[in-house]
């Protein structure tokens, strides 16, 4: 009697319970369908968002971050010198500025006390923010005369050093201020600029220009073997400083003198 309706109930269980395992399954996979749906929506929005803020021009007020990024080094031990300056009676200052993406900056400058400089010397190692910086004409320019607003310079003439040949720059029609120079290297990656007021007339400038370059010299190389390379290679080919004065001429008709003239006819 028992396993009658055991067996008579068997078949009517089996009918009840097929549908709701079946509905469930369909709903399991509704809802994965939907959650990958979802992930996968993200997933674009996310790309579709990065790529537009990629594309984003640089506005004007990331400019001003570039030149702010610099800070004063204090703890940074100094890794150039001027021997026997002519400007002993001028009180040196060395600064060292660092920039985030790995560019240094080691400025001398001489100057009387509560009195503005009157020479700076800058060593510039650049890092990865050389291509976010101005062109160096104009950086020379703002430091010469730092509150006389950005000035344009033009060329006058080239001078020889222990460097190779550097390029000299001048306020347009001012032949006796001051006097600002420039030396690109590529191997190693250096930038030797800065300025000075020594002298009264053009060949005095230049003379002064000559032996501060002439008389720079290397204190540490720190990890960079190419530096120290480049420096030894200099000093062999360092002249005395009497050479360069204005009372010597020089055999090089191009570096003689600010605007040379042709030689011969034409």
């Amino acid at each position: 009697m028992r396993s009658l309706w055991a067996h008579r109930a068997h078949p009517s269980y089996q009918t009840r319970i097929h549908p709701a395992l079946t509905s469930f399954a369909d709903e399991c996979c509704a809802t994965l369908a939907r959650l990958l749906a979802y992930v996968g929506t993200l997933a674009l929005v996310a790309m579709l968002g990065i790529h537009l803020w990629d594309g984003l021009p640089v506005g004007e007020s990331s400019e001003p971050l570039t030149k702010v990024s610099w800070s004063l080094a204090d703890r940074s031990h100094p890794a150039f010198a001027v021997s026997q300056s002519d400007l002993l009676e001028k009180t040196e200052a060395y600064e060292i500025f660092r920039h985030p993406m790995g560019g240094r900056r080691d400025v001398i400058r001489w100057a009387r006390p509560g009195e503005k400089p009157v020479a700076e010397l800058e060593i510039y190692r650049p890092g990865a923010e050389f291509s976010q910086s101005g062109p160096a004409f104009a950086d020379i320019a703002a430091r010469m005369e730092p509150n006389d607003g950005a000035r344009e310079l033009e060329a006058a003439g080239v001078i020889d050093s222990k460097f190779g040949p550097v390029t000299l720059l001048r306020p347009p029609g001012e032949a006796g201020s001051c006097l600002g120079f420039l030396k690109r290297l590529d191997d190693p990656d250096l930038q030797i600029s800065g300025w000075s007021c020594q002298g009264d007339v053009l060949p005095a400038q230049r003379a002064a220009v000559g032996c501060m370059l002439n008389r720079l010299i290397l204190l540490t190389a720190g990890n960079d073997p190419k530096l120290a390379e480049l420096f030894a290679r200099a000093e062999l080919r360092r002249t005395d400083c009497a050479a360069a004065s204005p009372a010597t001429p020089s055999a090089d008709w191009v570096t003689s003198a600010g605007n040379p003239f042709l030689r011969g006819t034409l």
